[in-house]
């Protein structure tokens, strides 16, 4: 009897499509990053705040994820950047092909960052590849230091982690959050994750991430 091997991978539609992005995106030589947190976290000020301040620097165009409304992507097109809408009318991530729709309706030749601020959410988001450079995730100081602990898949996966509204931590004890046991899990799950401690609200720390997007540009504009 002849033995059929029939365990070949068929990639799935959303990975054929996130393939797709990633090869547009390296033959365009443009730096894309995920950002995923859960709700609240401060994505969007953090973003608000990085495209004020970089924009004699680097040009940065935003694919907007959300369940309703187009709230946040009112607070990006504000600051005269670029940004795309998309509603998921319910699930709790964004797709490869909606991440494709977006591109096409962002000025990409005119950027060098693209920024996906997906659905807030810290588990589903993680399990899908949409074709990205790299995952940025955003931890703020009101959800407890246990989040990479619990959710260790995108702590796992990213490649920069945003510890954001670290202003609040010098309120008189009122937040009780160890930084240093964040950094220690995170690092523990992922040895090449970089942690930035950050305050978009006072500016606290933005520096340092400002001076990680700018290098991160650079290396993509020089992939071959």
């Amino acid at each position: 009897m002849k033995k059929i091997n029939i365990g070949k991978k068929i990639l799935s539609e959303n990975e054929k499509c996130a393939i797709e992005n990633k090869s547009l995106l390296t033959k365009q030589k443009k730096l894309c990053l995920n950002m995923i947190s859960s709700p609240g976290s401060g994505k969007t000020t953090i973003l608000v705040r990085t495209i004020t301040e970089l924009n004699n620097k680097i040009k940065i165009g935003v694919i907007e994820g959300d369940i309703q409304t187009d709230i946040d992507a009112q607070r990006i097109r504000a600051t005269k950047a670029p940004a795309f809408q998309i509603n998921t009318e319910g699930a709790c991530h964004l797709s490869a092909a909606q991440i494709s729709r977006g591109l096409k309706n962002l000025p990409v030749n005119d950027l060098d960052l693209i920024i996906i601020e997906n659905v807030g959410n810290l588990v589903c988001p993680s399990a899908f590849e949409l074709g990205e450079t790299g995952k940025v995730v955003v931890l703020s100081v009101a959800e407890g230091d246990d989040k990479p602990a619990k959710y260790p898949g995108i702590f796992a996966k990213s490649k920069t982690l945003l510890i954001n509204k670290i202003d609040m931590l010098a309120s008189d004890g009122q937040v009780d959050f160890d930084i240093e046991r964040v950094k220690s899990d995170a690092s523990r799950l992922n040895k090449a994750i970089e942690i930035f401690p950050i305050s978009a609200k006072t500016g606290q720390g933005m520096a340092d991430w400002y001076d990680w997007l700018i290098r991160n540009v650079k290396q993509s504009r020089m992939q071959t």
